[in-house]
């Protein structure tokens, strides 16, 4: 038996639970034999199908769990009673108890937290420097959702090379261009969107650098004052910066705030777009501007981490902290038809290469590799 984490995506908790949930629906396409884990169902629920899967809980709230599991590394009991008759743990949003009977896979999303530890909150950044060493050298394999984390793993963790494997994030087939105007009327009417405007998707906290963005905004609305600027997500950590900044400038009329999208939503709210811009200064893979392109969606990014890794030569990229530049793209993208297509149609282009189907596939092969190793 397979036991997969979904803790995250029942808690609907951003990019760990759409990786997990993603995940999850493709392996389960392919015939795997996955027993679902939720470390507290009263917390949030599971979407079809999803929720058809067996399932184990531990009824722990999560800052709980997390502690509990922290324990069984430090003379505890293990997590044996919580995980019978298993084979396999995979582990999908930094936390691996112990489970002494059974293989396990953990994969590690980015280290942003040894990269900026400022953008973290104590706790979390004490928590996870005393535990993802440990995490990761109980896991049997460890999956790196791009080159970039890879690198990481070997630097700050000293991974040995055959423990890792690299495997992409993908693009769910709903992200695709929509051609019903009703739609995209309706989205546009349920969140009030403006008629021309860039998006951004993510949370909000500092990492995602969106003082870039509202800098630059606000230099390009002195000429073009009827492009609006939406920030769709929920708040993160450290999140009150941002509204400061916003404050400061003078954009608080001028920026639509979404709070958190359900994710049957994004796929016409980024079609609605007119651009995508992603400025964030570090990403372990960067699902947003994948799913952007996908929909037909100019993208500027960061020429940060992962982010080249995804888009590559299909968008704008552009140094994370450069106003100016993030700008001029910005007008360019919006002013200059030419571009805009050919954005348009890399993006497309570029979004084929990553399937959850191909994730799924070369995840199993892990799964085979690590259960059928030697203890």
């Amino acid at each position: 038996m397979i036991c997969f984490d979904l803790s995250a995506a029942a808690h609907e908790r951003a990019g760990l639970g759409r990786y997990a949930a993603s995940l999850a629906r493709a392996l389960l396409e392919q015939g795997a034999p996955l027993t679902v884990f939720i470390n507290d169902p009263r917390d949030g629920e599971l979407k079809p199908p999803l929720d058809q899967a067996p399932r184990l809980t531990a009824r722990l709230p999560r800052k709980r769990w997390r502690l509990r599991a922290a324990v069984s590394y430090f003379g505890g009991p293990t997590l044996n009673p919580t995980f019978p008759n298993i084979a396999l743990y995979h582990a999908t949003e930094h936390l691996l108890p112990v489970i002494s009977h059974a293989r396990s896979v953990f994969t590690l999303h980015d280290t942003a937290y040894l990269h900026f530890p400022q953008y973290h909150l104590l706790q979390n950044r004490l928590y996870l420097t005393l535990m993802m060493p440990r995490f990761i050298r109980r896991a049997d394999a460890v999956i790196c959702v791009s080159e970039a984390t890879r690198r990481d793993a070997v630097r700050f963790y000293n991974v040995p090379a055959e423990k890792l494997h690299v495997i992409s994030e993908g693009v769910e087939p709903r992200f695709a261009p929509i051609s019903n105007s009703s739609i995209l009327e309706a989205t546009r009417s349920r969140y009030q969107l403006p008629p021309r405007f860039i998006l951004y998707v993510g949370t909000i906290e500092p990492r995602k650098n969106l003082s870039t963005l509202l800098k630059a905004y606000a230099v390009l609305r002195q000429s073009q004052p009827e492009i609006g600027l939406v920030i769709a997500g929920g708040k993160g950590w450290l999140y009150k910066g941002f509204f400061s900044e916003l404050r400061a400038l003078g954009l608080e009329q001028h920026v639509k705030l979404t709070g958190y999208v359900p994710d049957e939503d994004l796929p016409a709210l980024l079609n609605c777009a007119e651009v995508f811009a992603y400025p964030s200064i570090f990403e372990g893979f960067g699902l947003p501007p994948l799913e952007a392109m996908a929909c037909g969606t100019p993208v500027l990014v960061s020429n940060a981490s992962s982010l080249p890794e995804v888009v590559g030569e299909a968008g704008l990229l552009l140094p994370p902290t450069d106003v100016h530049g993030w700008v001029e793209a910005l007008r360019r993208a919006l002013s200059d038809s030419a571009l805009h297509a050919e954005l348009r149609a890399r993006g497309l282009q570029r979004a084929q290469r990553f399937t959850w189907e191909k994730a799924a596939h070369e995840t199993l092969k892990v799964y085979n590799t690590v259960t059928s190793s030697k203890q």
